[in-house]
């Protein structure tokens, strides 16, 4: 299925704008064969990641937000029981009750963007449709314990989080799936470059690799094809050692990032692995950038990594396009300009791949 998207664009999830109908227009007609969902953040801090992916820690009183301030409450007198709660209805989902997806539910005021494109997009002829969701490591990384403490390096409060997104990921799928086309979500997991800085030497790439597969788990629990985003340079190979169908790359910033694990790369393609190549840059740089030039910079990135051993069919073959990351704080007319130059550069792909193309195979 995967080998069928091919030369496809989509987006990575992030619009600006408040107008959930307009951004979903927007998405649907530059992304036709995979739609995604829009997040819309200037519609303020509800549609942000802690009250879209994490809302059952809101309800049950593990997280609050107090001043302006979110934390996991840990300090609170009932913060057992109310943990107990939550592993009650999680533990029974993992037991089979498909009810229990209904505690994970996003509220609607929370992603108005999700609930209209499920209702803009019904009847779609897609190839799919994607959503996404914050990663374990940036989630952990950007939420504190009631002392000020980040929340990954507590195994009690780690587990915890990665646990909500399984359970939100799996509610996702269920949503997406209504629209009656295969299910592709993205985890968007920026996170993983701190791994080897020095200012987190604590953080493991066990842990890193078994907490991502758990998300990914959930996705593929529940039929879908899985992905995973980051915008930044990293060390890739955690991103191929858990395990996705999809791995996205900032490939217009960080595409050098990825050719010390040109091997790794090689051997993902092979498994049948698709690289989302975020050739499109996410700023106002892309006023400066045309079709042309933007394709013209991905196919030396090709070249690069033909060199390198893997062919520049399989490359191509195995190829979405997309920005490089989302396009939420940007002017509106540069967010549609770059989902312009992406719907572009992937009809430029998919009529070098009609007509046979270039064969830079090694």
């Amino acid at each position: 299925m995967l080998m069928s998207i091919g030369g496809l664009a989509t987006g990575i999830g992030s619009l600006p704008g408040e107008d959930p109908r307009a951004a979903v227009g927007l998405v649907l007609k530059y992304f036709p064969e995979i739609p995604h969902w829009p997040q819309l953040p200037r519609r303020g801090p509800v549609e942000h990641f802690v009250h879209q992916f994490l809302d059952p820690l809101f309800r049950l009183g593990l997280l609050v937000e107090e001043g302006g301030r979110v934390y996991l409450a840990t300090r609170r007198p009932d913060w057992a029981e109310r943990l107990t709660e939550f592993y009650t209805v999680y533990l029974a989902l993992e037991a089979g009750d498909e009810g229990a997806l209904d505690f994970f539910a996003v509220p609607p005021e929370a992603a108005a963007g999700l609930y209209t494109f499920v209702q803009g997009a019904a009847g779609g002829e897609f190839e799919m449709v994607k959503g996404q969701v914050a990663g374990p490591l940036t989630v952990g990384l950007n939420l504190r314990d009631a002392d000020g403490r980040v929340a990954y390096y507590r195994d009690e409060l780690r587990e915890l989080l990665v646990h909500a997104l399984v359970g939100h990921v799996r509610w996702q799928v269920r949503l997406l799936s209504g629209l009656g086309r295969p299910v592709l979500l993205f985890v968007d997991e920026p996170g993983v470059g701190v791994y080897g800085q020095f200012g987190y030497i604590t953080i493991t790439r066990e842990r890193i690799v078994a907490d991502l597969a758990a998300v990914l788990t959930g996705i593929r629990t529940q039929g879908a094809h899985t992905g995973v985003h980051s915008c930044a340079a990293c060390d890739w190979s955690l991103v191929f050692e858990a395990g996705p169908d999809v791995v996205s790359v900032d490939a217009y910033g960080f595409f050098r990032s990825l050719l010390p694990y040109a091997a790794q790369l090689g051997d993902f393609l092979r498994r049948g692995g698709v690289v989302a190549w975020g050739i499109v840059p996410t700023s106002e740089a892309a006023l400066g950038e045309s079709v042309a030039t933007l394709l013209a910079r991905l196919r030396g990135q090709w070249s690069e990594l033909s060199t390198r051993g893997t062919p520049w069919t399989v490359l191509r073959r195995q190829a979405l396009i997309t920005p490089a990351c989302g396009t939420g704080l940007l002017e509106p007319a540069v967010a549609e300009e770059i989902y312009r130059l992406t719907a572009g550069v992937a009809r430029a792909v998919r009529a070098e791949s009609d007509h046979g193309g270039e064969d830079h195979a090694c």
